[in-house]
């Protein structure tokens, strides 16, 4: 998983990735191909 400051350009990177909000930290997930797993801070 990749630590980012920002998501937003790892967003557009795979039409699957999708951003999701859990326990106060913002993911990208992404369940056809999980190496673009990314989290924010």
């Amino acid at each position: 998983m990749k630590v980012r400051n920002s998501l937003k350009s790892l967003l557009g990177r795979h039409r699957a990735n999708r951003l999701v909000r859990r326990k106060g930290r913002v993911y990208i997930i992404n369940k056809l191909a999980p190496r673009y797993k990314a989290r924010q801070g």
